[in-house]
């Protein structure tokens, strides 16, 4: 099989997270992709090898690049391991490079990923020791080059994993609480609030701060991609352009804005929580734009006219409450009283406790924090004649 041309157009596959694949595809649109297709947790598009460093770089919502090589059917294990093999593996992978294969299976006739992987792997390493003697080493943890491979109903798509560690993983986070948003969630709920990043940005329950700082890259047009501290598994590929990527590289570091561009608070009541986040803000440099506070959100006053307000309240799942409906009460009566021309945002796993929020949603989005199923709920509070608040009968509607 021939290598694509690197200078030409190939497909991209971009992972990401339920509920943000629309984000992810404006993301993808803003580099200049085409033939951008959205699927389920999975975006489609076609880019150069410079946009796929830039995807790498840039892309907040995404968990990772894929560049597929191959597509086939496997009828049976036999079949599977002699469409593998087929592939001139030369061509992506050195003898001295280790290599690891992430499967994921969905209604095929093979049951176990793991299986899959296995006989992938086996095939690899049967067609090296065929044409050198030798084989390359896998290595699940760290290797050189991670092979994806998606198997939905026996239909196979083998693709070489550009990013290498998940993108979400920034490198600016050491402090977190017990419960920590994924940064790329974090990411995608700041993308669905539609904040224009110059209006004011309030976390009233910051935790570790994931969420302000996620705000605060994107008001300062700060590329995710530069606090990376691993490679990323494209810097091993055999058509790698280091100067291609430093160009790229470069670029994202001109681009960041240095003068705060929002005003943009986080608060928390506990003040491990409130440490942990100045730490993570330290770390991503941004303690010149985001400002965080020691405070009881049910005593704090919204600080402008209009802006957004992003919060992860507890759900009683990871993080319990005493009394988590008395909680999401507190929580709307302080929005209603205090955060007049404010739209706020509250990402909860517990949608009865919701309902004592007591006020009308006008946007409920399906999310997941992790394994829990959540809703991102939107409140338009309005200030002056238009009433706050449910009309008759619409008591907690959620």
């Amino acid at each position: 099989m021939a290598k694509p041309n690197p200078n030409g157009n190939f497909n991209i596959i971009t992972t990401t997270l339920t509920g943000l694949e629309e984000v992810l595809a404006a993301e993808l649109a803003a580099l200049d992709m085409e033939f951008i297709k959205v699927g389920n947790r999975v975006v489609t598009c076609s880019g150069n090898l410079r946009q796929l460093y830039e995807a790498n770089m840039w892309c907040r919502t995404a968990i990772r690049i894929l560049k597929p090589i191959r597509n086939f059917k496997a009828r049976d294990e036999k079949d599977l391991y002699q469409q593998v093999y087929k592939i001139n593996w030369a061509d992506y992978l050195r003898l001295e490079q280790t290599f690891a294969i992430d499967a994921v299976v969905s209604h095929s006739t093979f049951e176990h990923s793991l299986f899959v992987a296995q006989l992938a792997k086996d095939a690899i390493v049967d067609q090296f020791r065929k044409v050198t003697g030798e084989r390359p080493s896998v290595d699940r943890i760290r290797p050189d080059i991670r092979i994806n491979l998606h198997m939905h109903e026996n239909m196979v798509t083998l693709s070489l994993d550009s990013s290498g560690d998940s993108l979400h993983r920034r490198g600016y986070r050491e402090q977190t609480n017990v419960a920590p948003l994924n940064e790329v969630l974090a990411a995608g709920i700041i993308g669905l609030s539609g904040w224009d990043k110059k209006s004011a940005l309030v976390d009233p329950m910051c935790g570790s701060g994931t969420l302000l700082i996620e705000a605060a890259m994107m008001a300062q047009n700060t590329a995710p991609g530069l606090f990376r501290r691993d490679p990323f598994a494209f810097e091993n590929w055999q058509d790698y352009n280091e100067d291609l990527y430093k160009m790229v590289w470069k670029t994202a570091e001109a681009k960041e804005r240095q003068e705060p561009q929002a005003t943009i608070i986080g608060y928390d009541i506990d003040s491990d929580y409130v440490e942990a986040a100045r730490v993570n803000i330290e770390n991503a440099g941004l303690e010149k734009v985001i400002k965080i506070e020691q405070a009881d959100f049910f005593q704090t006053q919204a600080p402008a006219d209009h802006g957004v307000l992003v919060a992860n309240p507890p759900y009683n799942e990871r993080i319990v409450s005493d009394d988590i409906n008395l909680l999401y009460k507190q929580i709307g009566d302080t929005l209603k009283n205090n955060y007049q021309g404010f739209d706020a945002f509250i990402l909860t796993g517990n949608l009865e406790a919701a309902k004592h929020i007591g006020l009308r949603t006008t946007r409920r989005t399906p999310l997941y924090n992790g394994s829990i199923e959540c809703r991102l709920l939107k409140y338009e509070l309005y200030r002056g004649s238009r009433r706050v608040g449910n009309e008759p009968g619409e008591e907690g509607a959620v």
